[in-house]
């Protein structure tokens, strides 16, 4: 059955009054309770490009009317995540104080919420025993850093590789007590899910530095008595929401192509617990699968997909492959470890959003979910979206496009920026427009393109592994097809395009500067120049390898072939750069050598780097800052101001 948002929230749009700087109330950790009749989630109200932080409250609300049951804020300081219903509907969620550098197991008692165990460090995914007696979560303890590579790095001083922060299954009991670490040390584990049994885990986990070998991890099973680990496969590619059949006898998990941890996407794949050669029980599907979970009653895969431009409830059958959709929509969807929450009851629950609806909770039935939240009624939409399709290359190729609102009845051409999204491996999916560089870009009168070229999600594996030893060809290509696309269906002024870009998109806006003079003004956030230097400096090279087939020192030349560098000469662009100073996925000096080889050419550029930032800014002076000198950069070279 196919469905969608937008009418249960064209209704809100009738009557909302335009509010510019009204706060807008976000719904992060989505879970619903085994029963389906309770949701919960960290609720905050965040003001549009706010200076400060929010602090959020646990919400807990009945699933069929969104009415709210319970309000946990046991802790002002604190953040709040890793909420998990237990067998019996009781809720476990961690309680970070990020000025002791402290991370609070904590168990819901009735209205009161009682602490289960402290580390000194960071805690993360807590997941209950099959008999409701413990709780196991992922424990840094003593961590030097945010987890992930897209956080800051350390600094870079001292020894350097010889101490790494450990990730490990820890398990507490269910009444409080004794947090006891289970996976070894010198185990990164990355995801995990316990056996039926009760006596272990399987888990996603590699040896050494975290932020670097999620590329070469394997499925691993964990004994919960000794954390001894035995290796069930090791994939041939990226692995993610590894989970365990009901019977206990059959792993999935979704492989493919990913260029970023947590970046989800591939086909669903099996392989027996015992261990063995996994199996793509999806190949071919025409879509990319985001999450998945076991139907607690049988022996069937629930997921969530990316098909196109649509989001999708989509059940699996391990031996027949992917079904029929049970629910679409063109809409960004979300919730604890997934897209989606699935209870017992066969009822789900999700934060839903599109460009033109604010975030609100949906519960129901899985074909046919509603909305029971309003709180985001007030909320008018800023901009005017649609899908549009071209063909480029032999694909069939989807971006989306966002008009500031009333624009298209306004006369005379305007002008557009193309934004290009990171991974590569990723898809631009519709997110309610409301703060940030984007928004401020519309607010100022800008179109926004936004494309999905080859190596995105949505169209399947094959269009995913289109860009392998291309980048930066097939990719771009499909990108001024799109612009061409967009300029048939709006009024844009082709004299007037520019183009922006984060990560891989800032690679993209650094190359095209030098394979084309269509854009009069680009902007690259965290870009990379020279693939040669990159593959030395960056501290996550390990990605590379599924893209070029070799390292950098067995074969040089595709590296060198897509460098910007290499041809610096023939950039024409006014170009501003942006990086952090701390950025361990894209370093620093990518942007230094591009800023170096503009400046040596006489093309118009800045370069900003933000001190102690990482791949994404956190900072709410850096992030105002940027945004402000993005705003002032196209129009200056787009408008003459």
């Amino acid at each position: 059955m196919r469905t969608s948002i937008a009418p249960a929230l064209a209704f809100l749009l009738a009557s909302a009054a335009p509010l510019a700087a009204q706060p807008l109330h976000q719904f992060t950790g989505l879970v619903i309770a085994p029963a389906g009749d309770r949701v919960a989630s960290v609720e905050s109200a965040q003001e549009p490009d706010a200076l400060v932080a929010s602090h959020g409250a646990i919400v807990v609300r009945g699933a069929s009317d969104g009415h709210v049951l319970a309000r946990i804020d046991p802790c002002k300081v604190c953040d709040y995540s890793a909420l998990a219903y237990g067998p019996d509907g009781q809720l476990v969620f961690v309680a970070r104080d990020r000025r002791a550098g402290t991370a609070t197991l904590m168990l819901l008692s009735g209205r009161d919420a009682r602490r289960l165990a402290t580390v000194n460090g960071l805690a993360a995914d807590t997941r209950w025993s099959p008999d409701g007696r413990s709780i196991a979560l992922l424990v840094t303890i003593g961590a030097q850093k945010e987890t992930g590579a897209v956080q800051a790095g350390t600094r870079q001083v001292g020894e350097i590789g010889e101490a790494n922060d450990e990730k490990r299954i820890a398990v507490v009991p269910a009444s409080g007590g004794t947090l006891r670490t289970i996976s070894p040390p010198d185990r990164f584990v990355y995801e995990f899910d316990w056996t039926p049994d009760g006596k272990g885990f399987v888990a996603t986990t590699a040896k050494g530095n975290g932020d670097v070998n999620w590329w070469v991890a394997t499925i691993d099973a964990i004994d919960a008595a000794t954390g001894a680990v035995r290796t069930i496969t090791a994939p041939a590619a990226q692995a993610n929401f590894p989970r365990i059949s009901p019977d206990g006898q059959t792993v999935a998990f979704i492989g493919g192509l990913m260029s970023d941890f947590g970046s989800v996407g591939g086909d669903i794949w099996t392989v027996p617990f015992a261990g063995g050669v996994a199996k793509d029980v999806t190949p071919g599907y025409r879509g990319t699968f985001t999450s998945l979970q076991w139907d607690k009653g049988g022996g069937g895969i629930r997921t969530t997909a990316l098909l196109g431009d649509q989001a999708a409830v989509v059940p699996v059958d391990p031996a027949g492959g992917a079904g029929e959709p049970l629910w679409t929509a063109r809409a960004k969807v979300d919730a604890e470890g997934g897209g989606a929450a699935f209870a017992k009851a066969g009822t789900m629950a999700m934060v839903a959003q599109d460009y033109e609806h604010a975030p609100e909770i949906f519960a129901g039935p899985v074909a046919t979910p509603v909305q029971i939240t309003t709180d985001n009624g007030a909320y008018r939409p800023i901009v005017s979206a649609r899908s549009i399709t071209w063909k480029s290359g032999g694909h069939d190729v989807q971006g989306w496009l966002l008009a500031p609102r009333g624009a298209v009845a306004t006369t005379g051409r305007a002008p557009m920026i193309t934004v290009v999204h990171g991974g590569p491996a990723a898809a631009v999916t519709p997110e309610f427009l409301w703060k940030g560089d984007d928004a401020a870009l519309i607010a100022a009168g800008y179109w926004l393109f936004y494309p999905n070229p080859r190596g995105s999600y949505g169209q399947g594996e094959a269009f995913v592994a289109a860009n392998k030893r291309d980048f930066g060809g097939g990719d771009l290509k499909d990108i001024l097809a799109g612009i061409d696309a967009a300029e048939r269906v709006a009024p844009i002024d082709d004299a007037r395009l520019g183009l922006k870009g984060h990560s891989y998109g800032g690679f993209m806006a650094m190359w095209a500067n030098t394979q084309t003079d269509r854009f009069k003004a680009i902007h690259a956030g965290a870009g990379i120049s020279d693939w040669i230097s990159y593959y030395g400096t960056n501290g996550i090279n390990t990605w590379m390898i599924p893209y070029f087939g070799k390292s950098l020192y067995e074969d040089s030349k595709p590296y060198w072939d897509i460098s910007a560098i290499q041809f610096i000469d023939r950039a024409k662009t006014p170009t501003l750069i942006t990086v952090g100073e701390r950025d361990i996925e894209v370093p620093p000096s990518q942007s230094l050598e591009y800023w170096n080889g503009l400046k040596t050419h006489g093309v118009p550029t800045s370069l900003v780097i933000y001190p102690d930032e990482g791949h994404g800014f956190h900072d709410p002076a850096h992030v105002a800052d940027e945004r402000q000198r993005v705003v002032e950069w196209f129009d200056r070279y787009l408008r003459g101001r």
